[in-house]
């Protein structure tokens, strides 16, 4: 059994955590930190998970993470990165789902986080956690750095064209929608339901957290940099993203055809049949990643459609198939829930 623990456990991504690990086989939750819910029963915070997980929060102070396998960060960016280095010299595998280690160019963090980086030496040994990309590397992790909500969308749509080089990489366009939980669990006036419920809007135009590690990922795969546009927005759901991708063409290919073979052997990636409109419903409560890939008018405009759950492929469900990955586990255990309707 994998000892687990997981440092701030109060939070969306916290709780998705614990939704699936406690039907994870070969998981055994170990501790959950919160500061200012220390001694409270997890199931009294969260009833849904009555009968499934039976542990109290604990002060992180008090908790002997170094015991266990490997740790989950589902804290504010800013927490991991004063407490990996510890864990790792003690043996624990370490797998941020915030931001910490995602971007290689220290500097360029510093200025997206507003803050100072605790510890710029795990950052280039640290793995970027989109299995799709980087399995390999994962499988031998010691810090995994996993993606960003928005990022694992856009990505996913944009990797088969760039890997081709069928697109122009200079004018690339996301144009990417956000349920609320997106925001975290917290009390914040925009956030509050009479604040988002019938409404619409764009938000972090001239610069979003996001846009940096955005970028750093396909570049990567374009091997050069790209020019990327990326809006996102607010919609008045919980759950779901859904991002529209442009880019123009640069010749002619079976665009269909290249989408299906990228992604014939991820499990977590599905291509829909030539003509759909996935929908965030689709991928609600699931580790799915929905693509449709369009030319509208046979145009030189190719128009990919990605969705996925911002809570599971867009976080926790991410974070458990990267550690299923690192411990030699079958990578869609525990992973295999069908997605809710309605």
């Amino acid at each position: 059994m994998i000892k687990v623990g997981i440092v701030g456990g109060t939070g969306y991504t916290g709780v998705e955590l614990l939704r699936l690990l406690a039907q994870h086989p070969q998981a055994e939750l170990h501790a959950i930190t919160s500061r200012a819910d220390a001694g409270m029963p997890v199931s009294r915070m969260f009833p849904s998970l009555r009968g499934y997980v039976d542990l109290c929060f604990t002060h992180p102070d008090e908790t002997h993470l170094d015991q266990c396998d490997v740790v989950f960060f589902a804290t504010p960016n800013g927490i991991a990165m004063l407490q990996a280095r510890a864990l790792l010299e003690a043996g624990v595998r370490v797998i941020d789902l915030a931001a910490d280690f995602r971007i290689q160019d220290v500097a360029v963090w510093e200025k997206w986080y507003g803050m100072s980086h605790a510890c710029p030496g795990l950052v280039a040994e640290a793995v970027y956690g989109l299995p799709e990309v980087n399995r390999e590397q994962i499988r031998q992790a010691r810090l995994v750095a996993n993606p960003g909500c928005y990022p694992t969308a856009v990505q996913l749509g944009f990797i088969p064209l760039l890997e081709a080089g069928l697109v122009d990489t200079a004018g690339l366009i996301a144009d990417a929608k956000s349920g609320v939980s997106g925001a975290g669990r917290k009390a914040e006036i925009g956030f509050l339901f009479s604040e988002a419920a019938d409404n619409f809007k764009a938000y972090g135009v001239p610069g979003h957290r996001h846009l940096p590690e955005i970028r750093q990922g396909l570049a990567r795969v374009a091997q050069h940099e790209v020019g990327l546009t990326f809006v996102p927005h607010l919609t008045p759901m919980i759950r779901g993203i859904h991002a529209t991708l442009y880019a123009r063409l640069k010749q002619d290919a079976d665009l269909q055809a290249l989408f299906g073979q990228r992604y014939a052997n991820e499990p977590f990636v599905d291509v829909l049949p030539a003509g759909s409109h996935p929908e965030t419903r689709s991928v609600r409560g699931a580790n799915h990643c929905r693509i449709a890939v369009h030319r509208p008018q046979q145009g030189n405009t190719v128009v990919v459609l990605s969705v996925i759950d911002n809570l599971v492929k867009g976080a926790a469900g991410q974070a458990v198939q990267n550690m299923n990955i690192m411990f030699g586990l079958p990578e869609a255990m525990a992973l295999t829930n069908i997605p809710l309707l309605p």
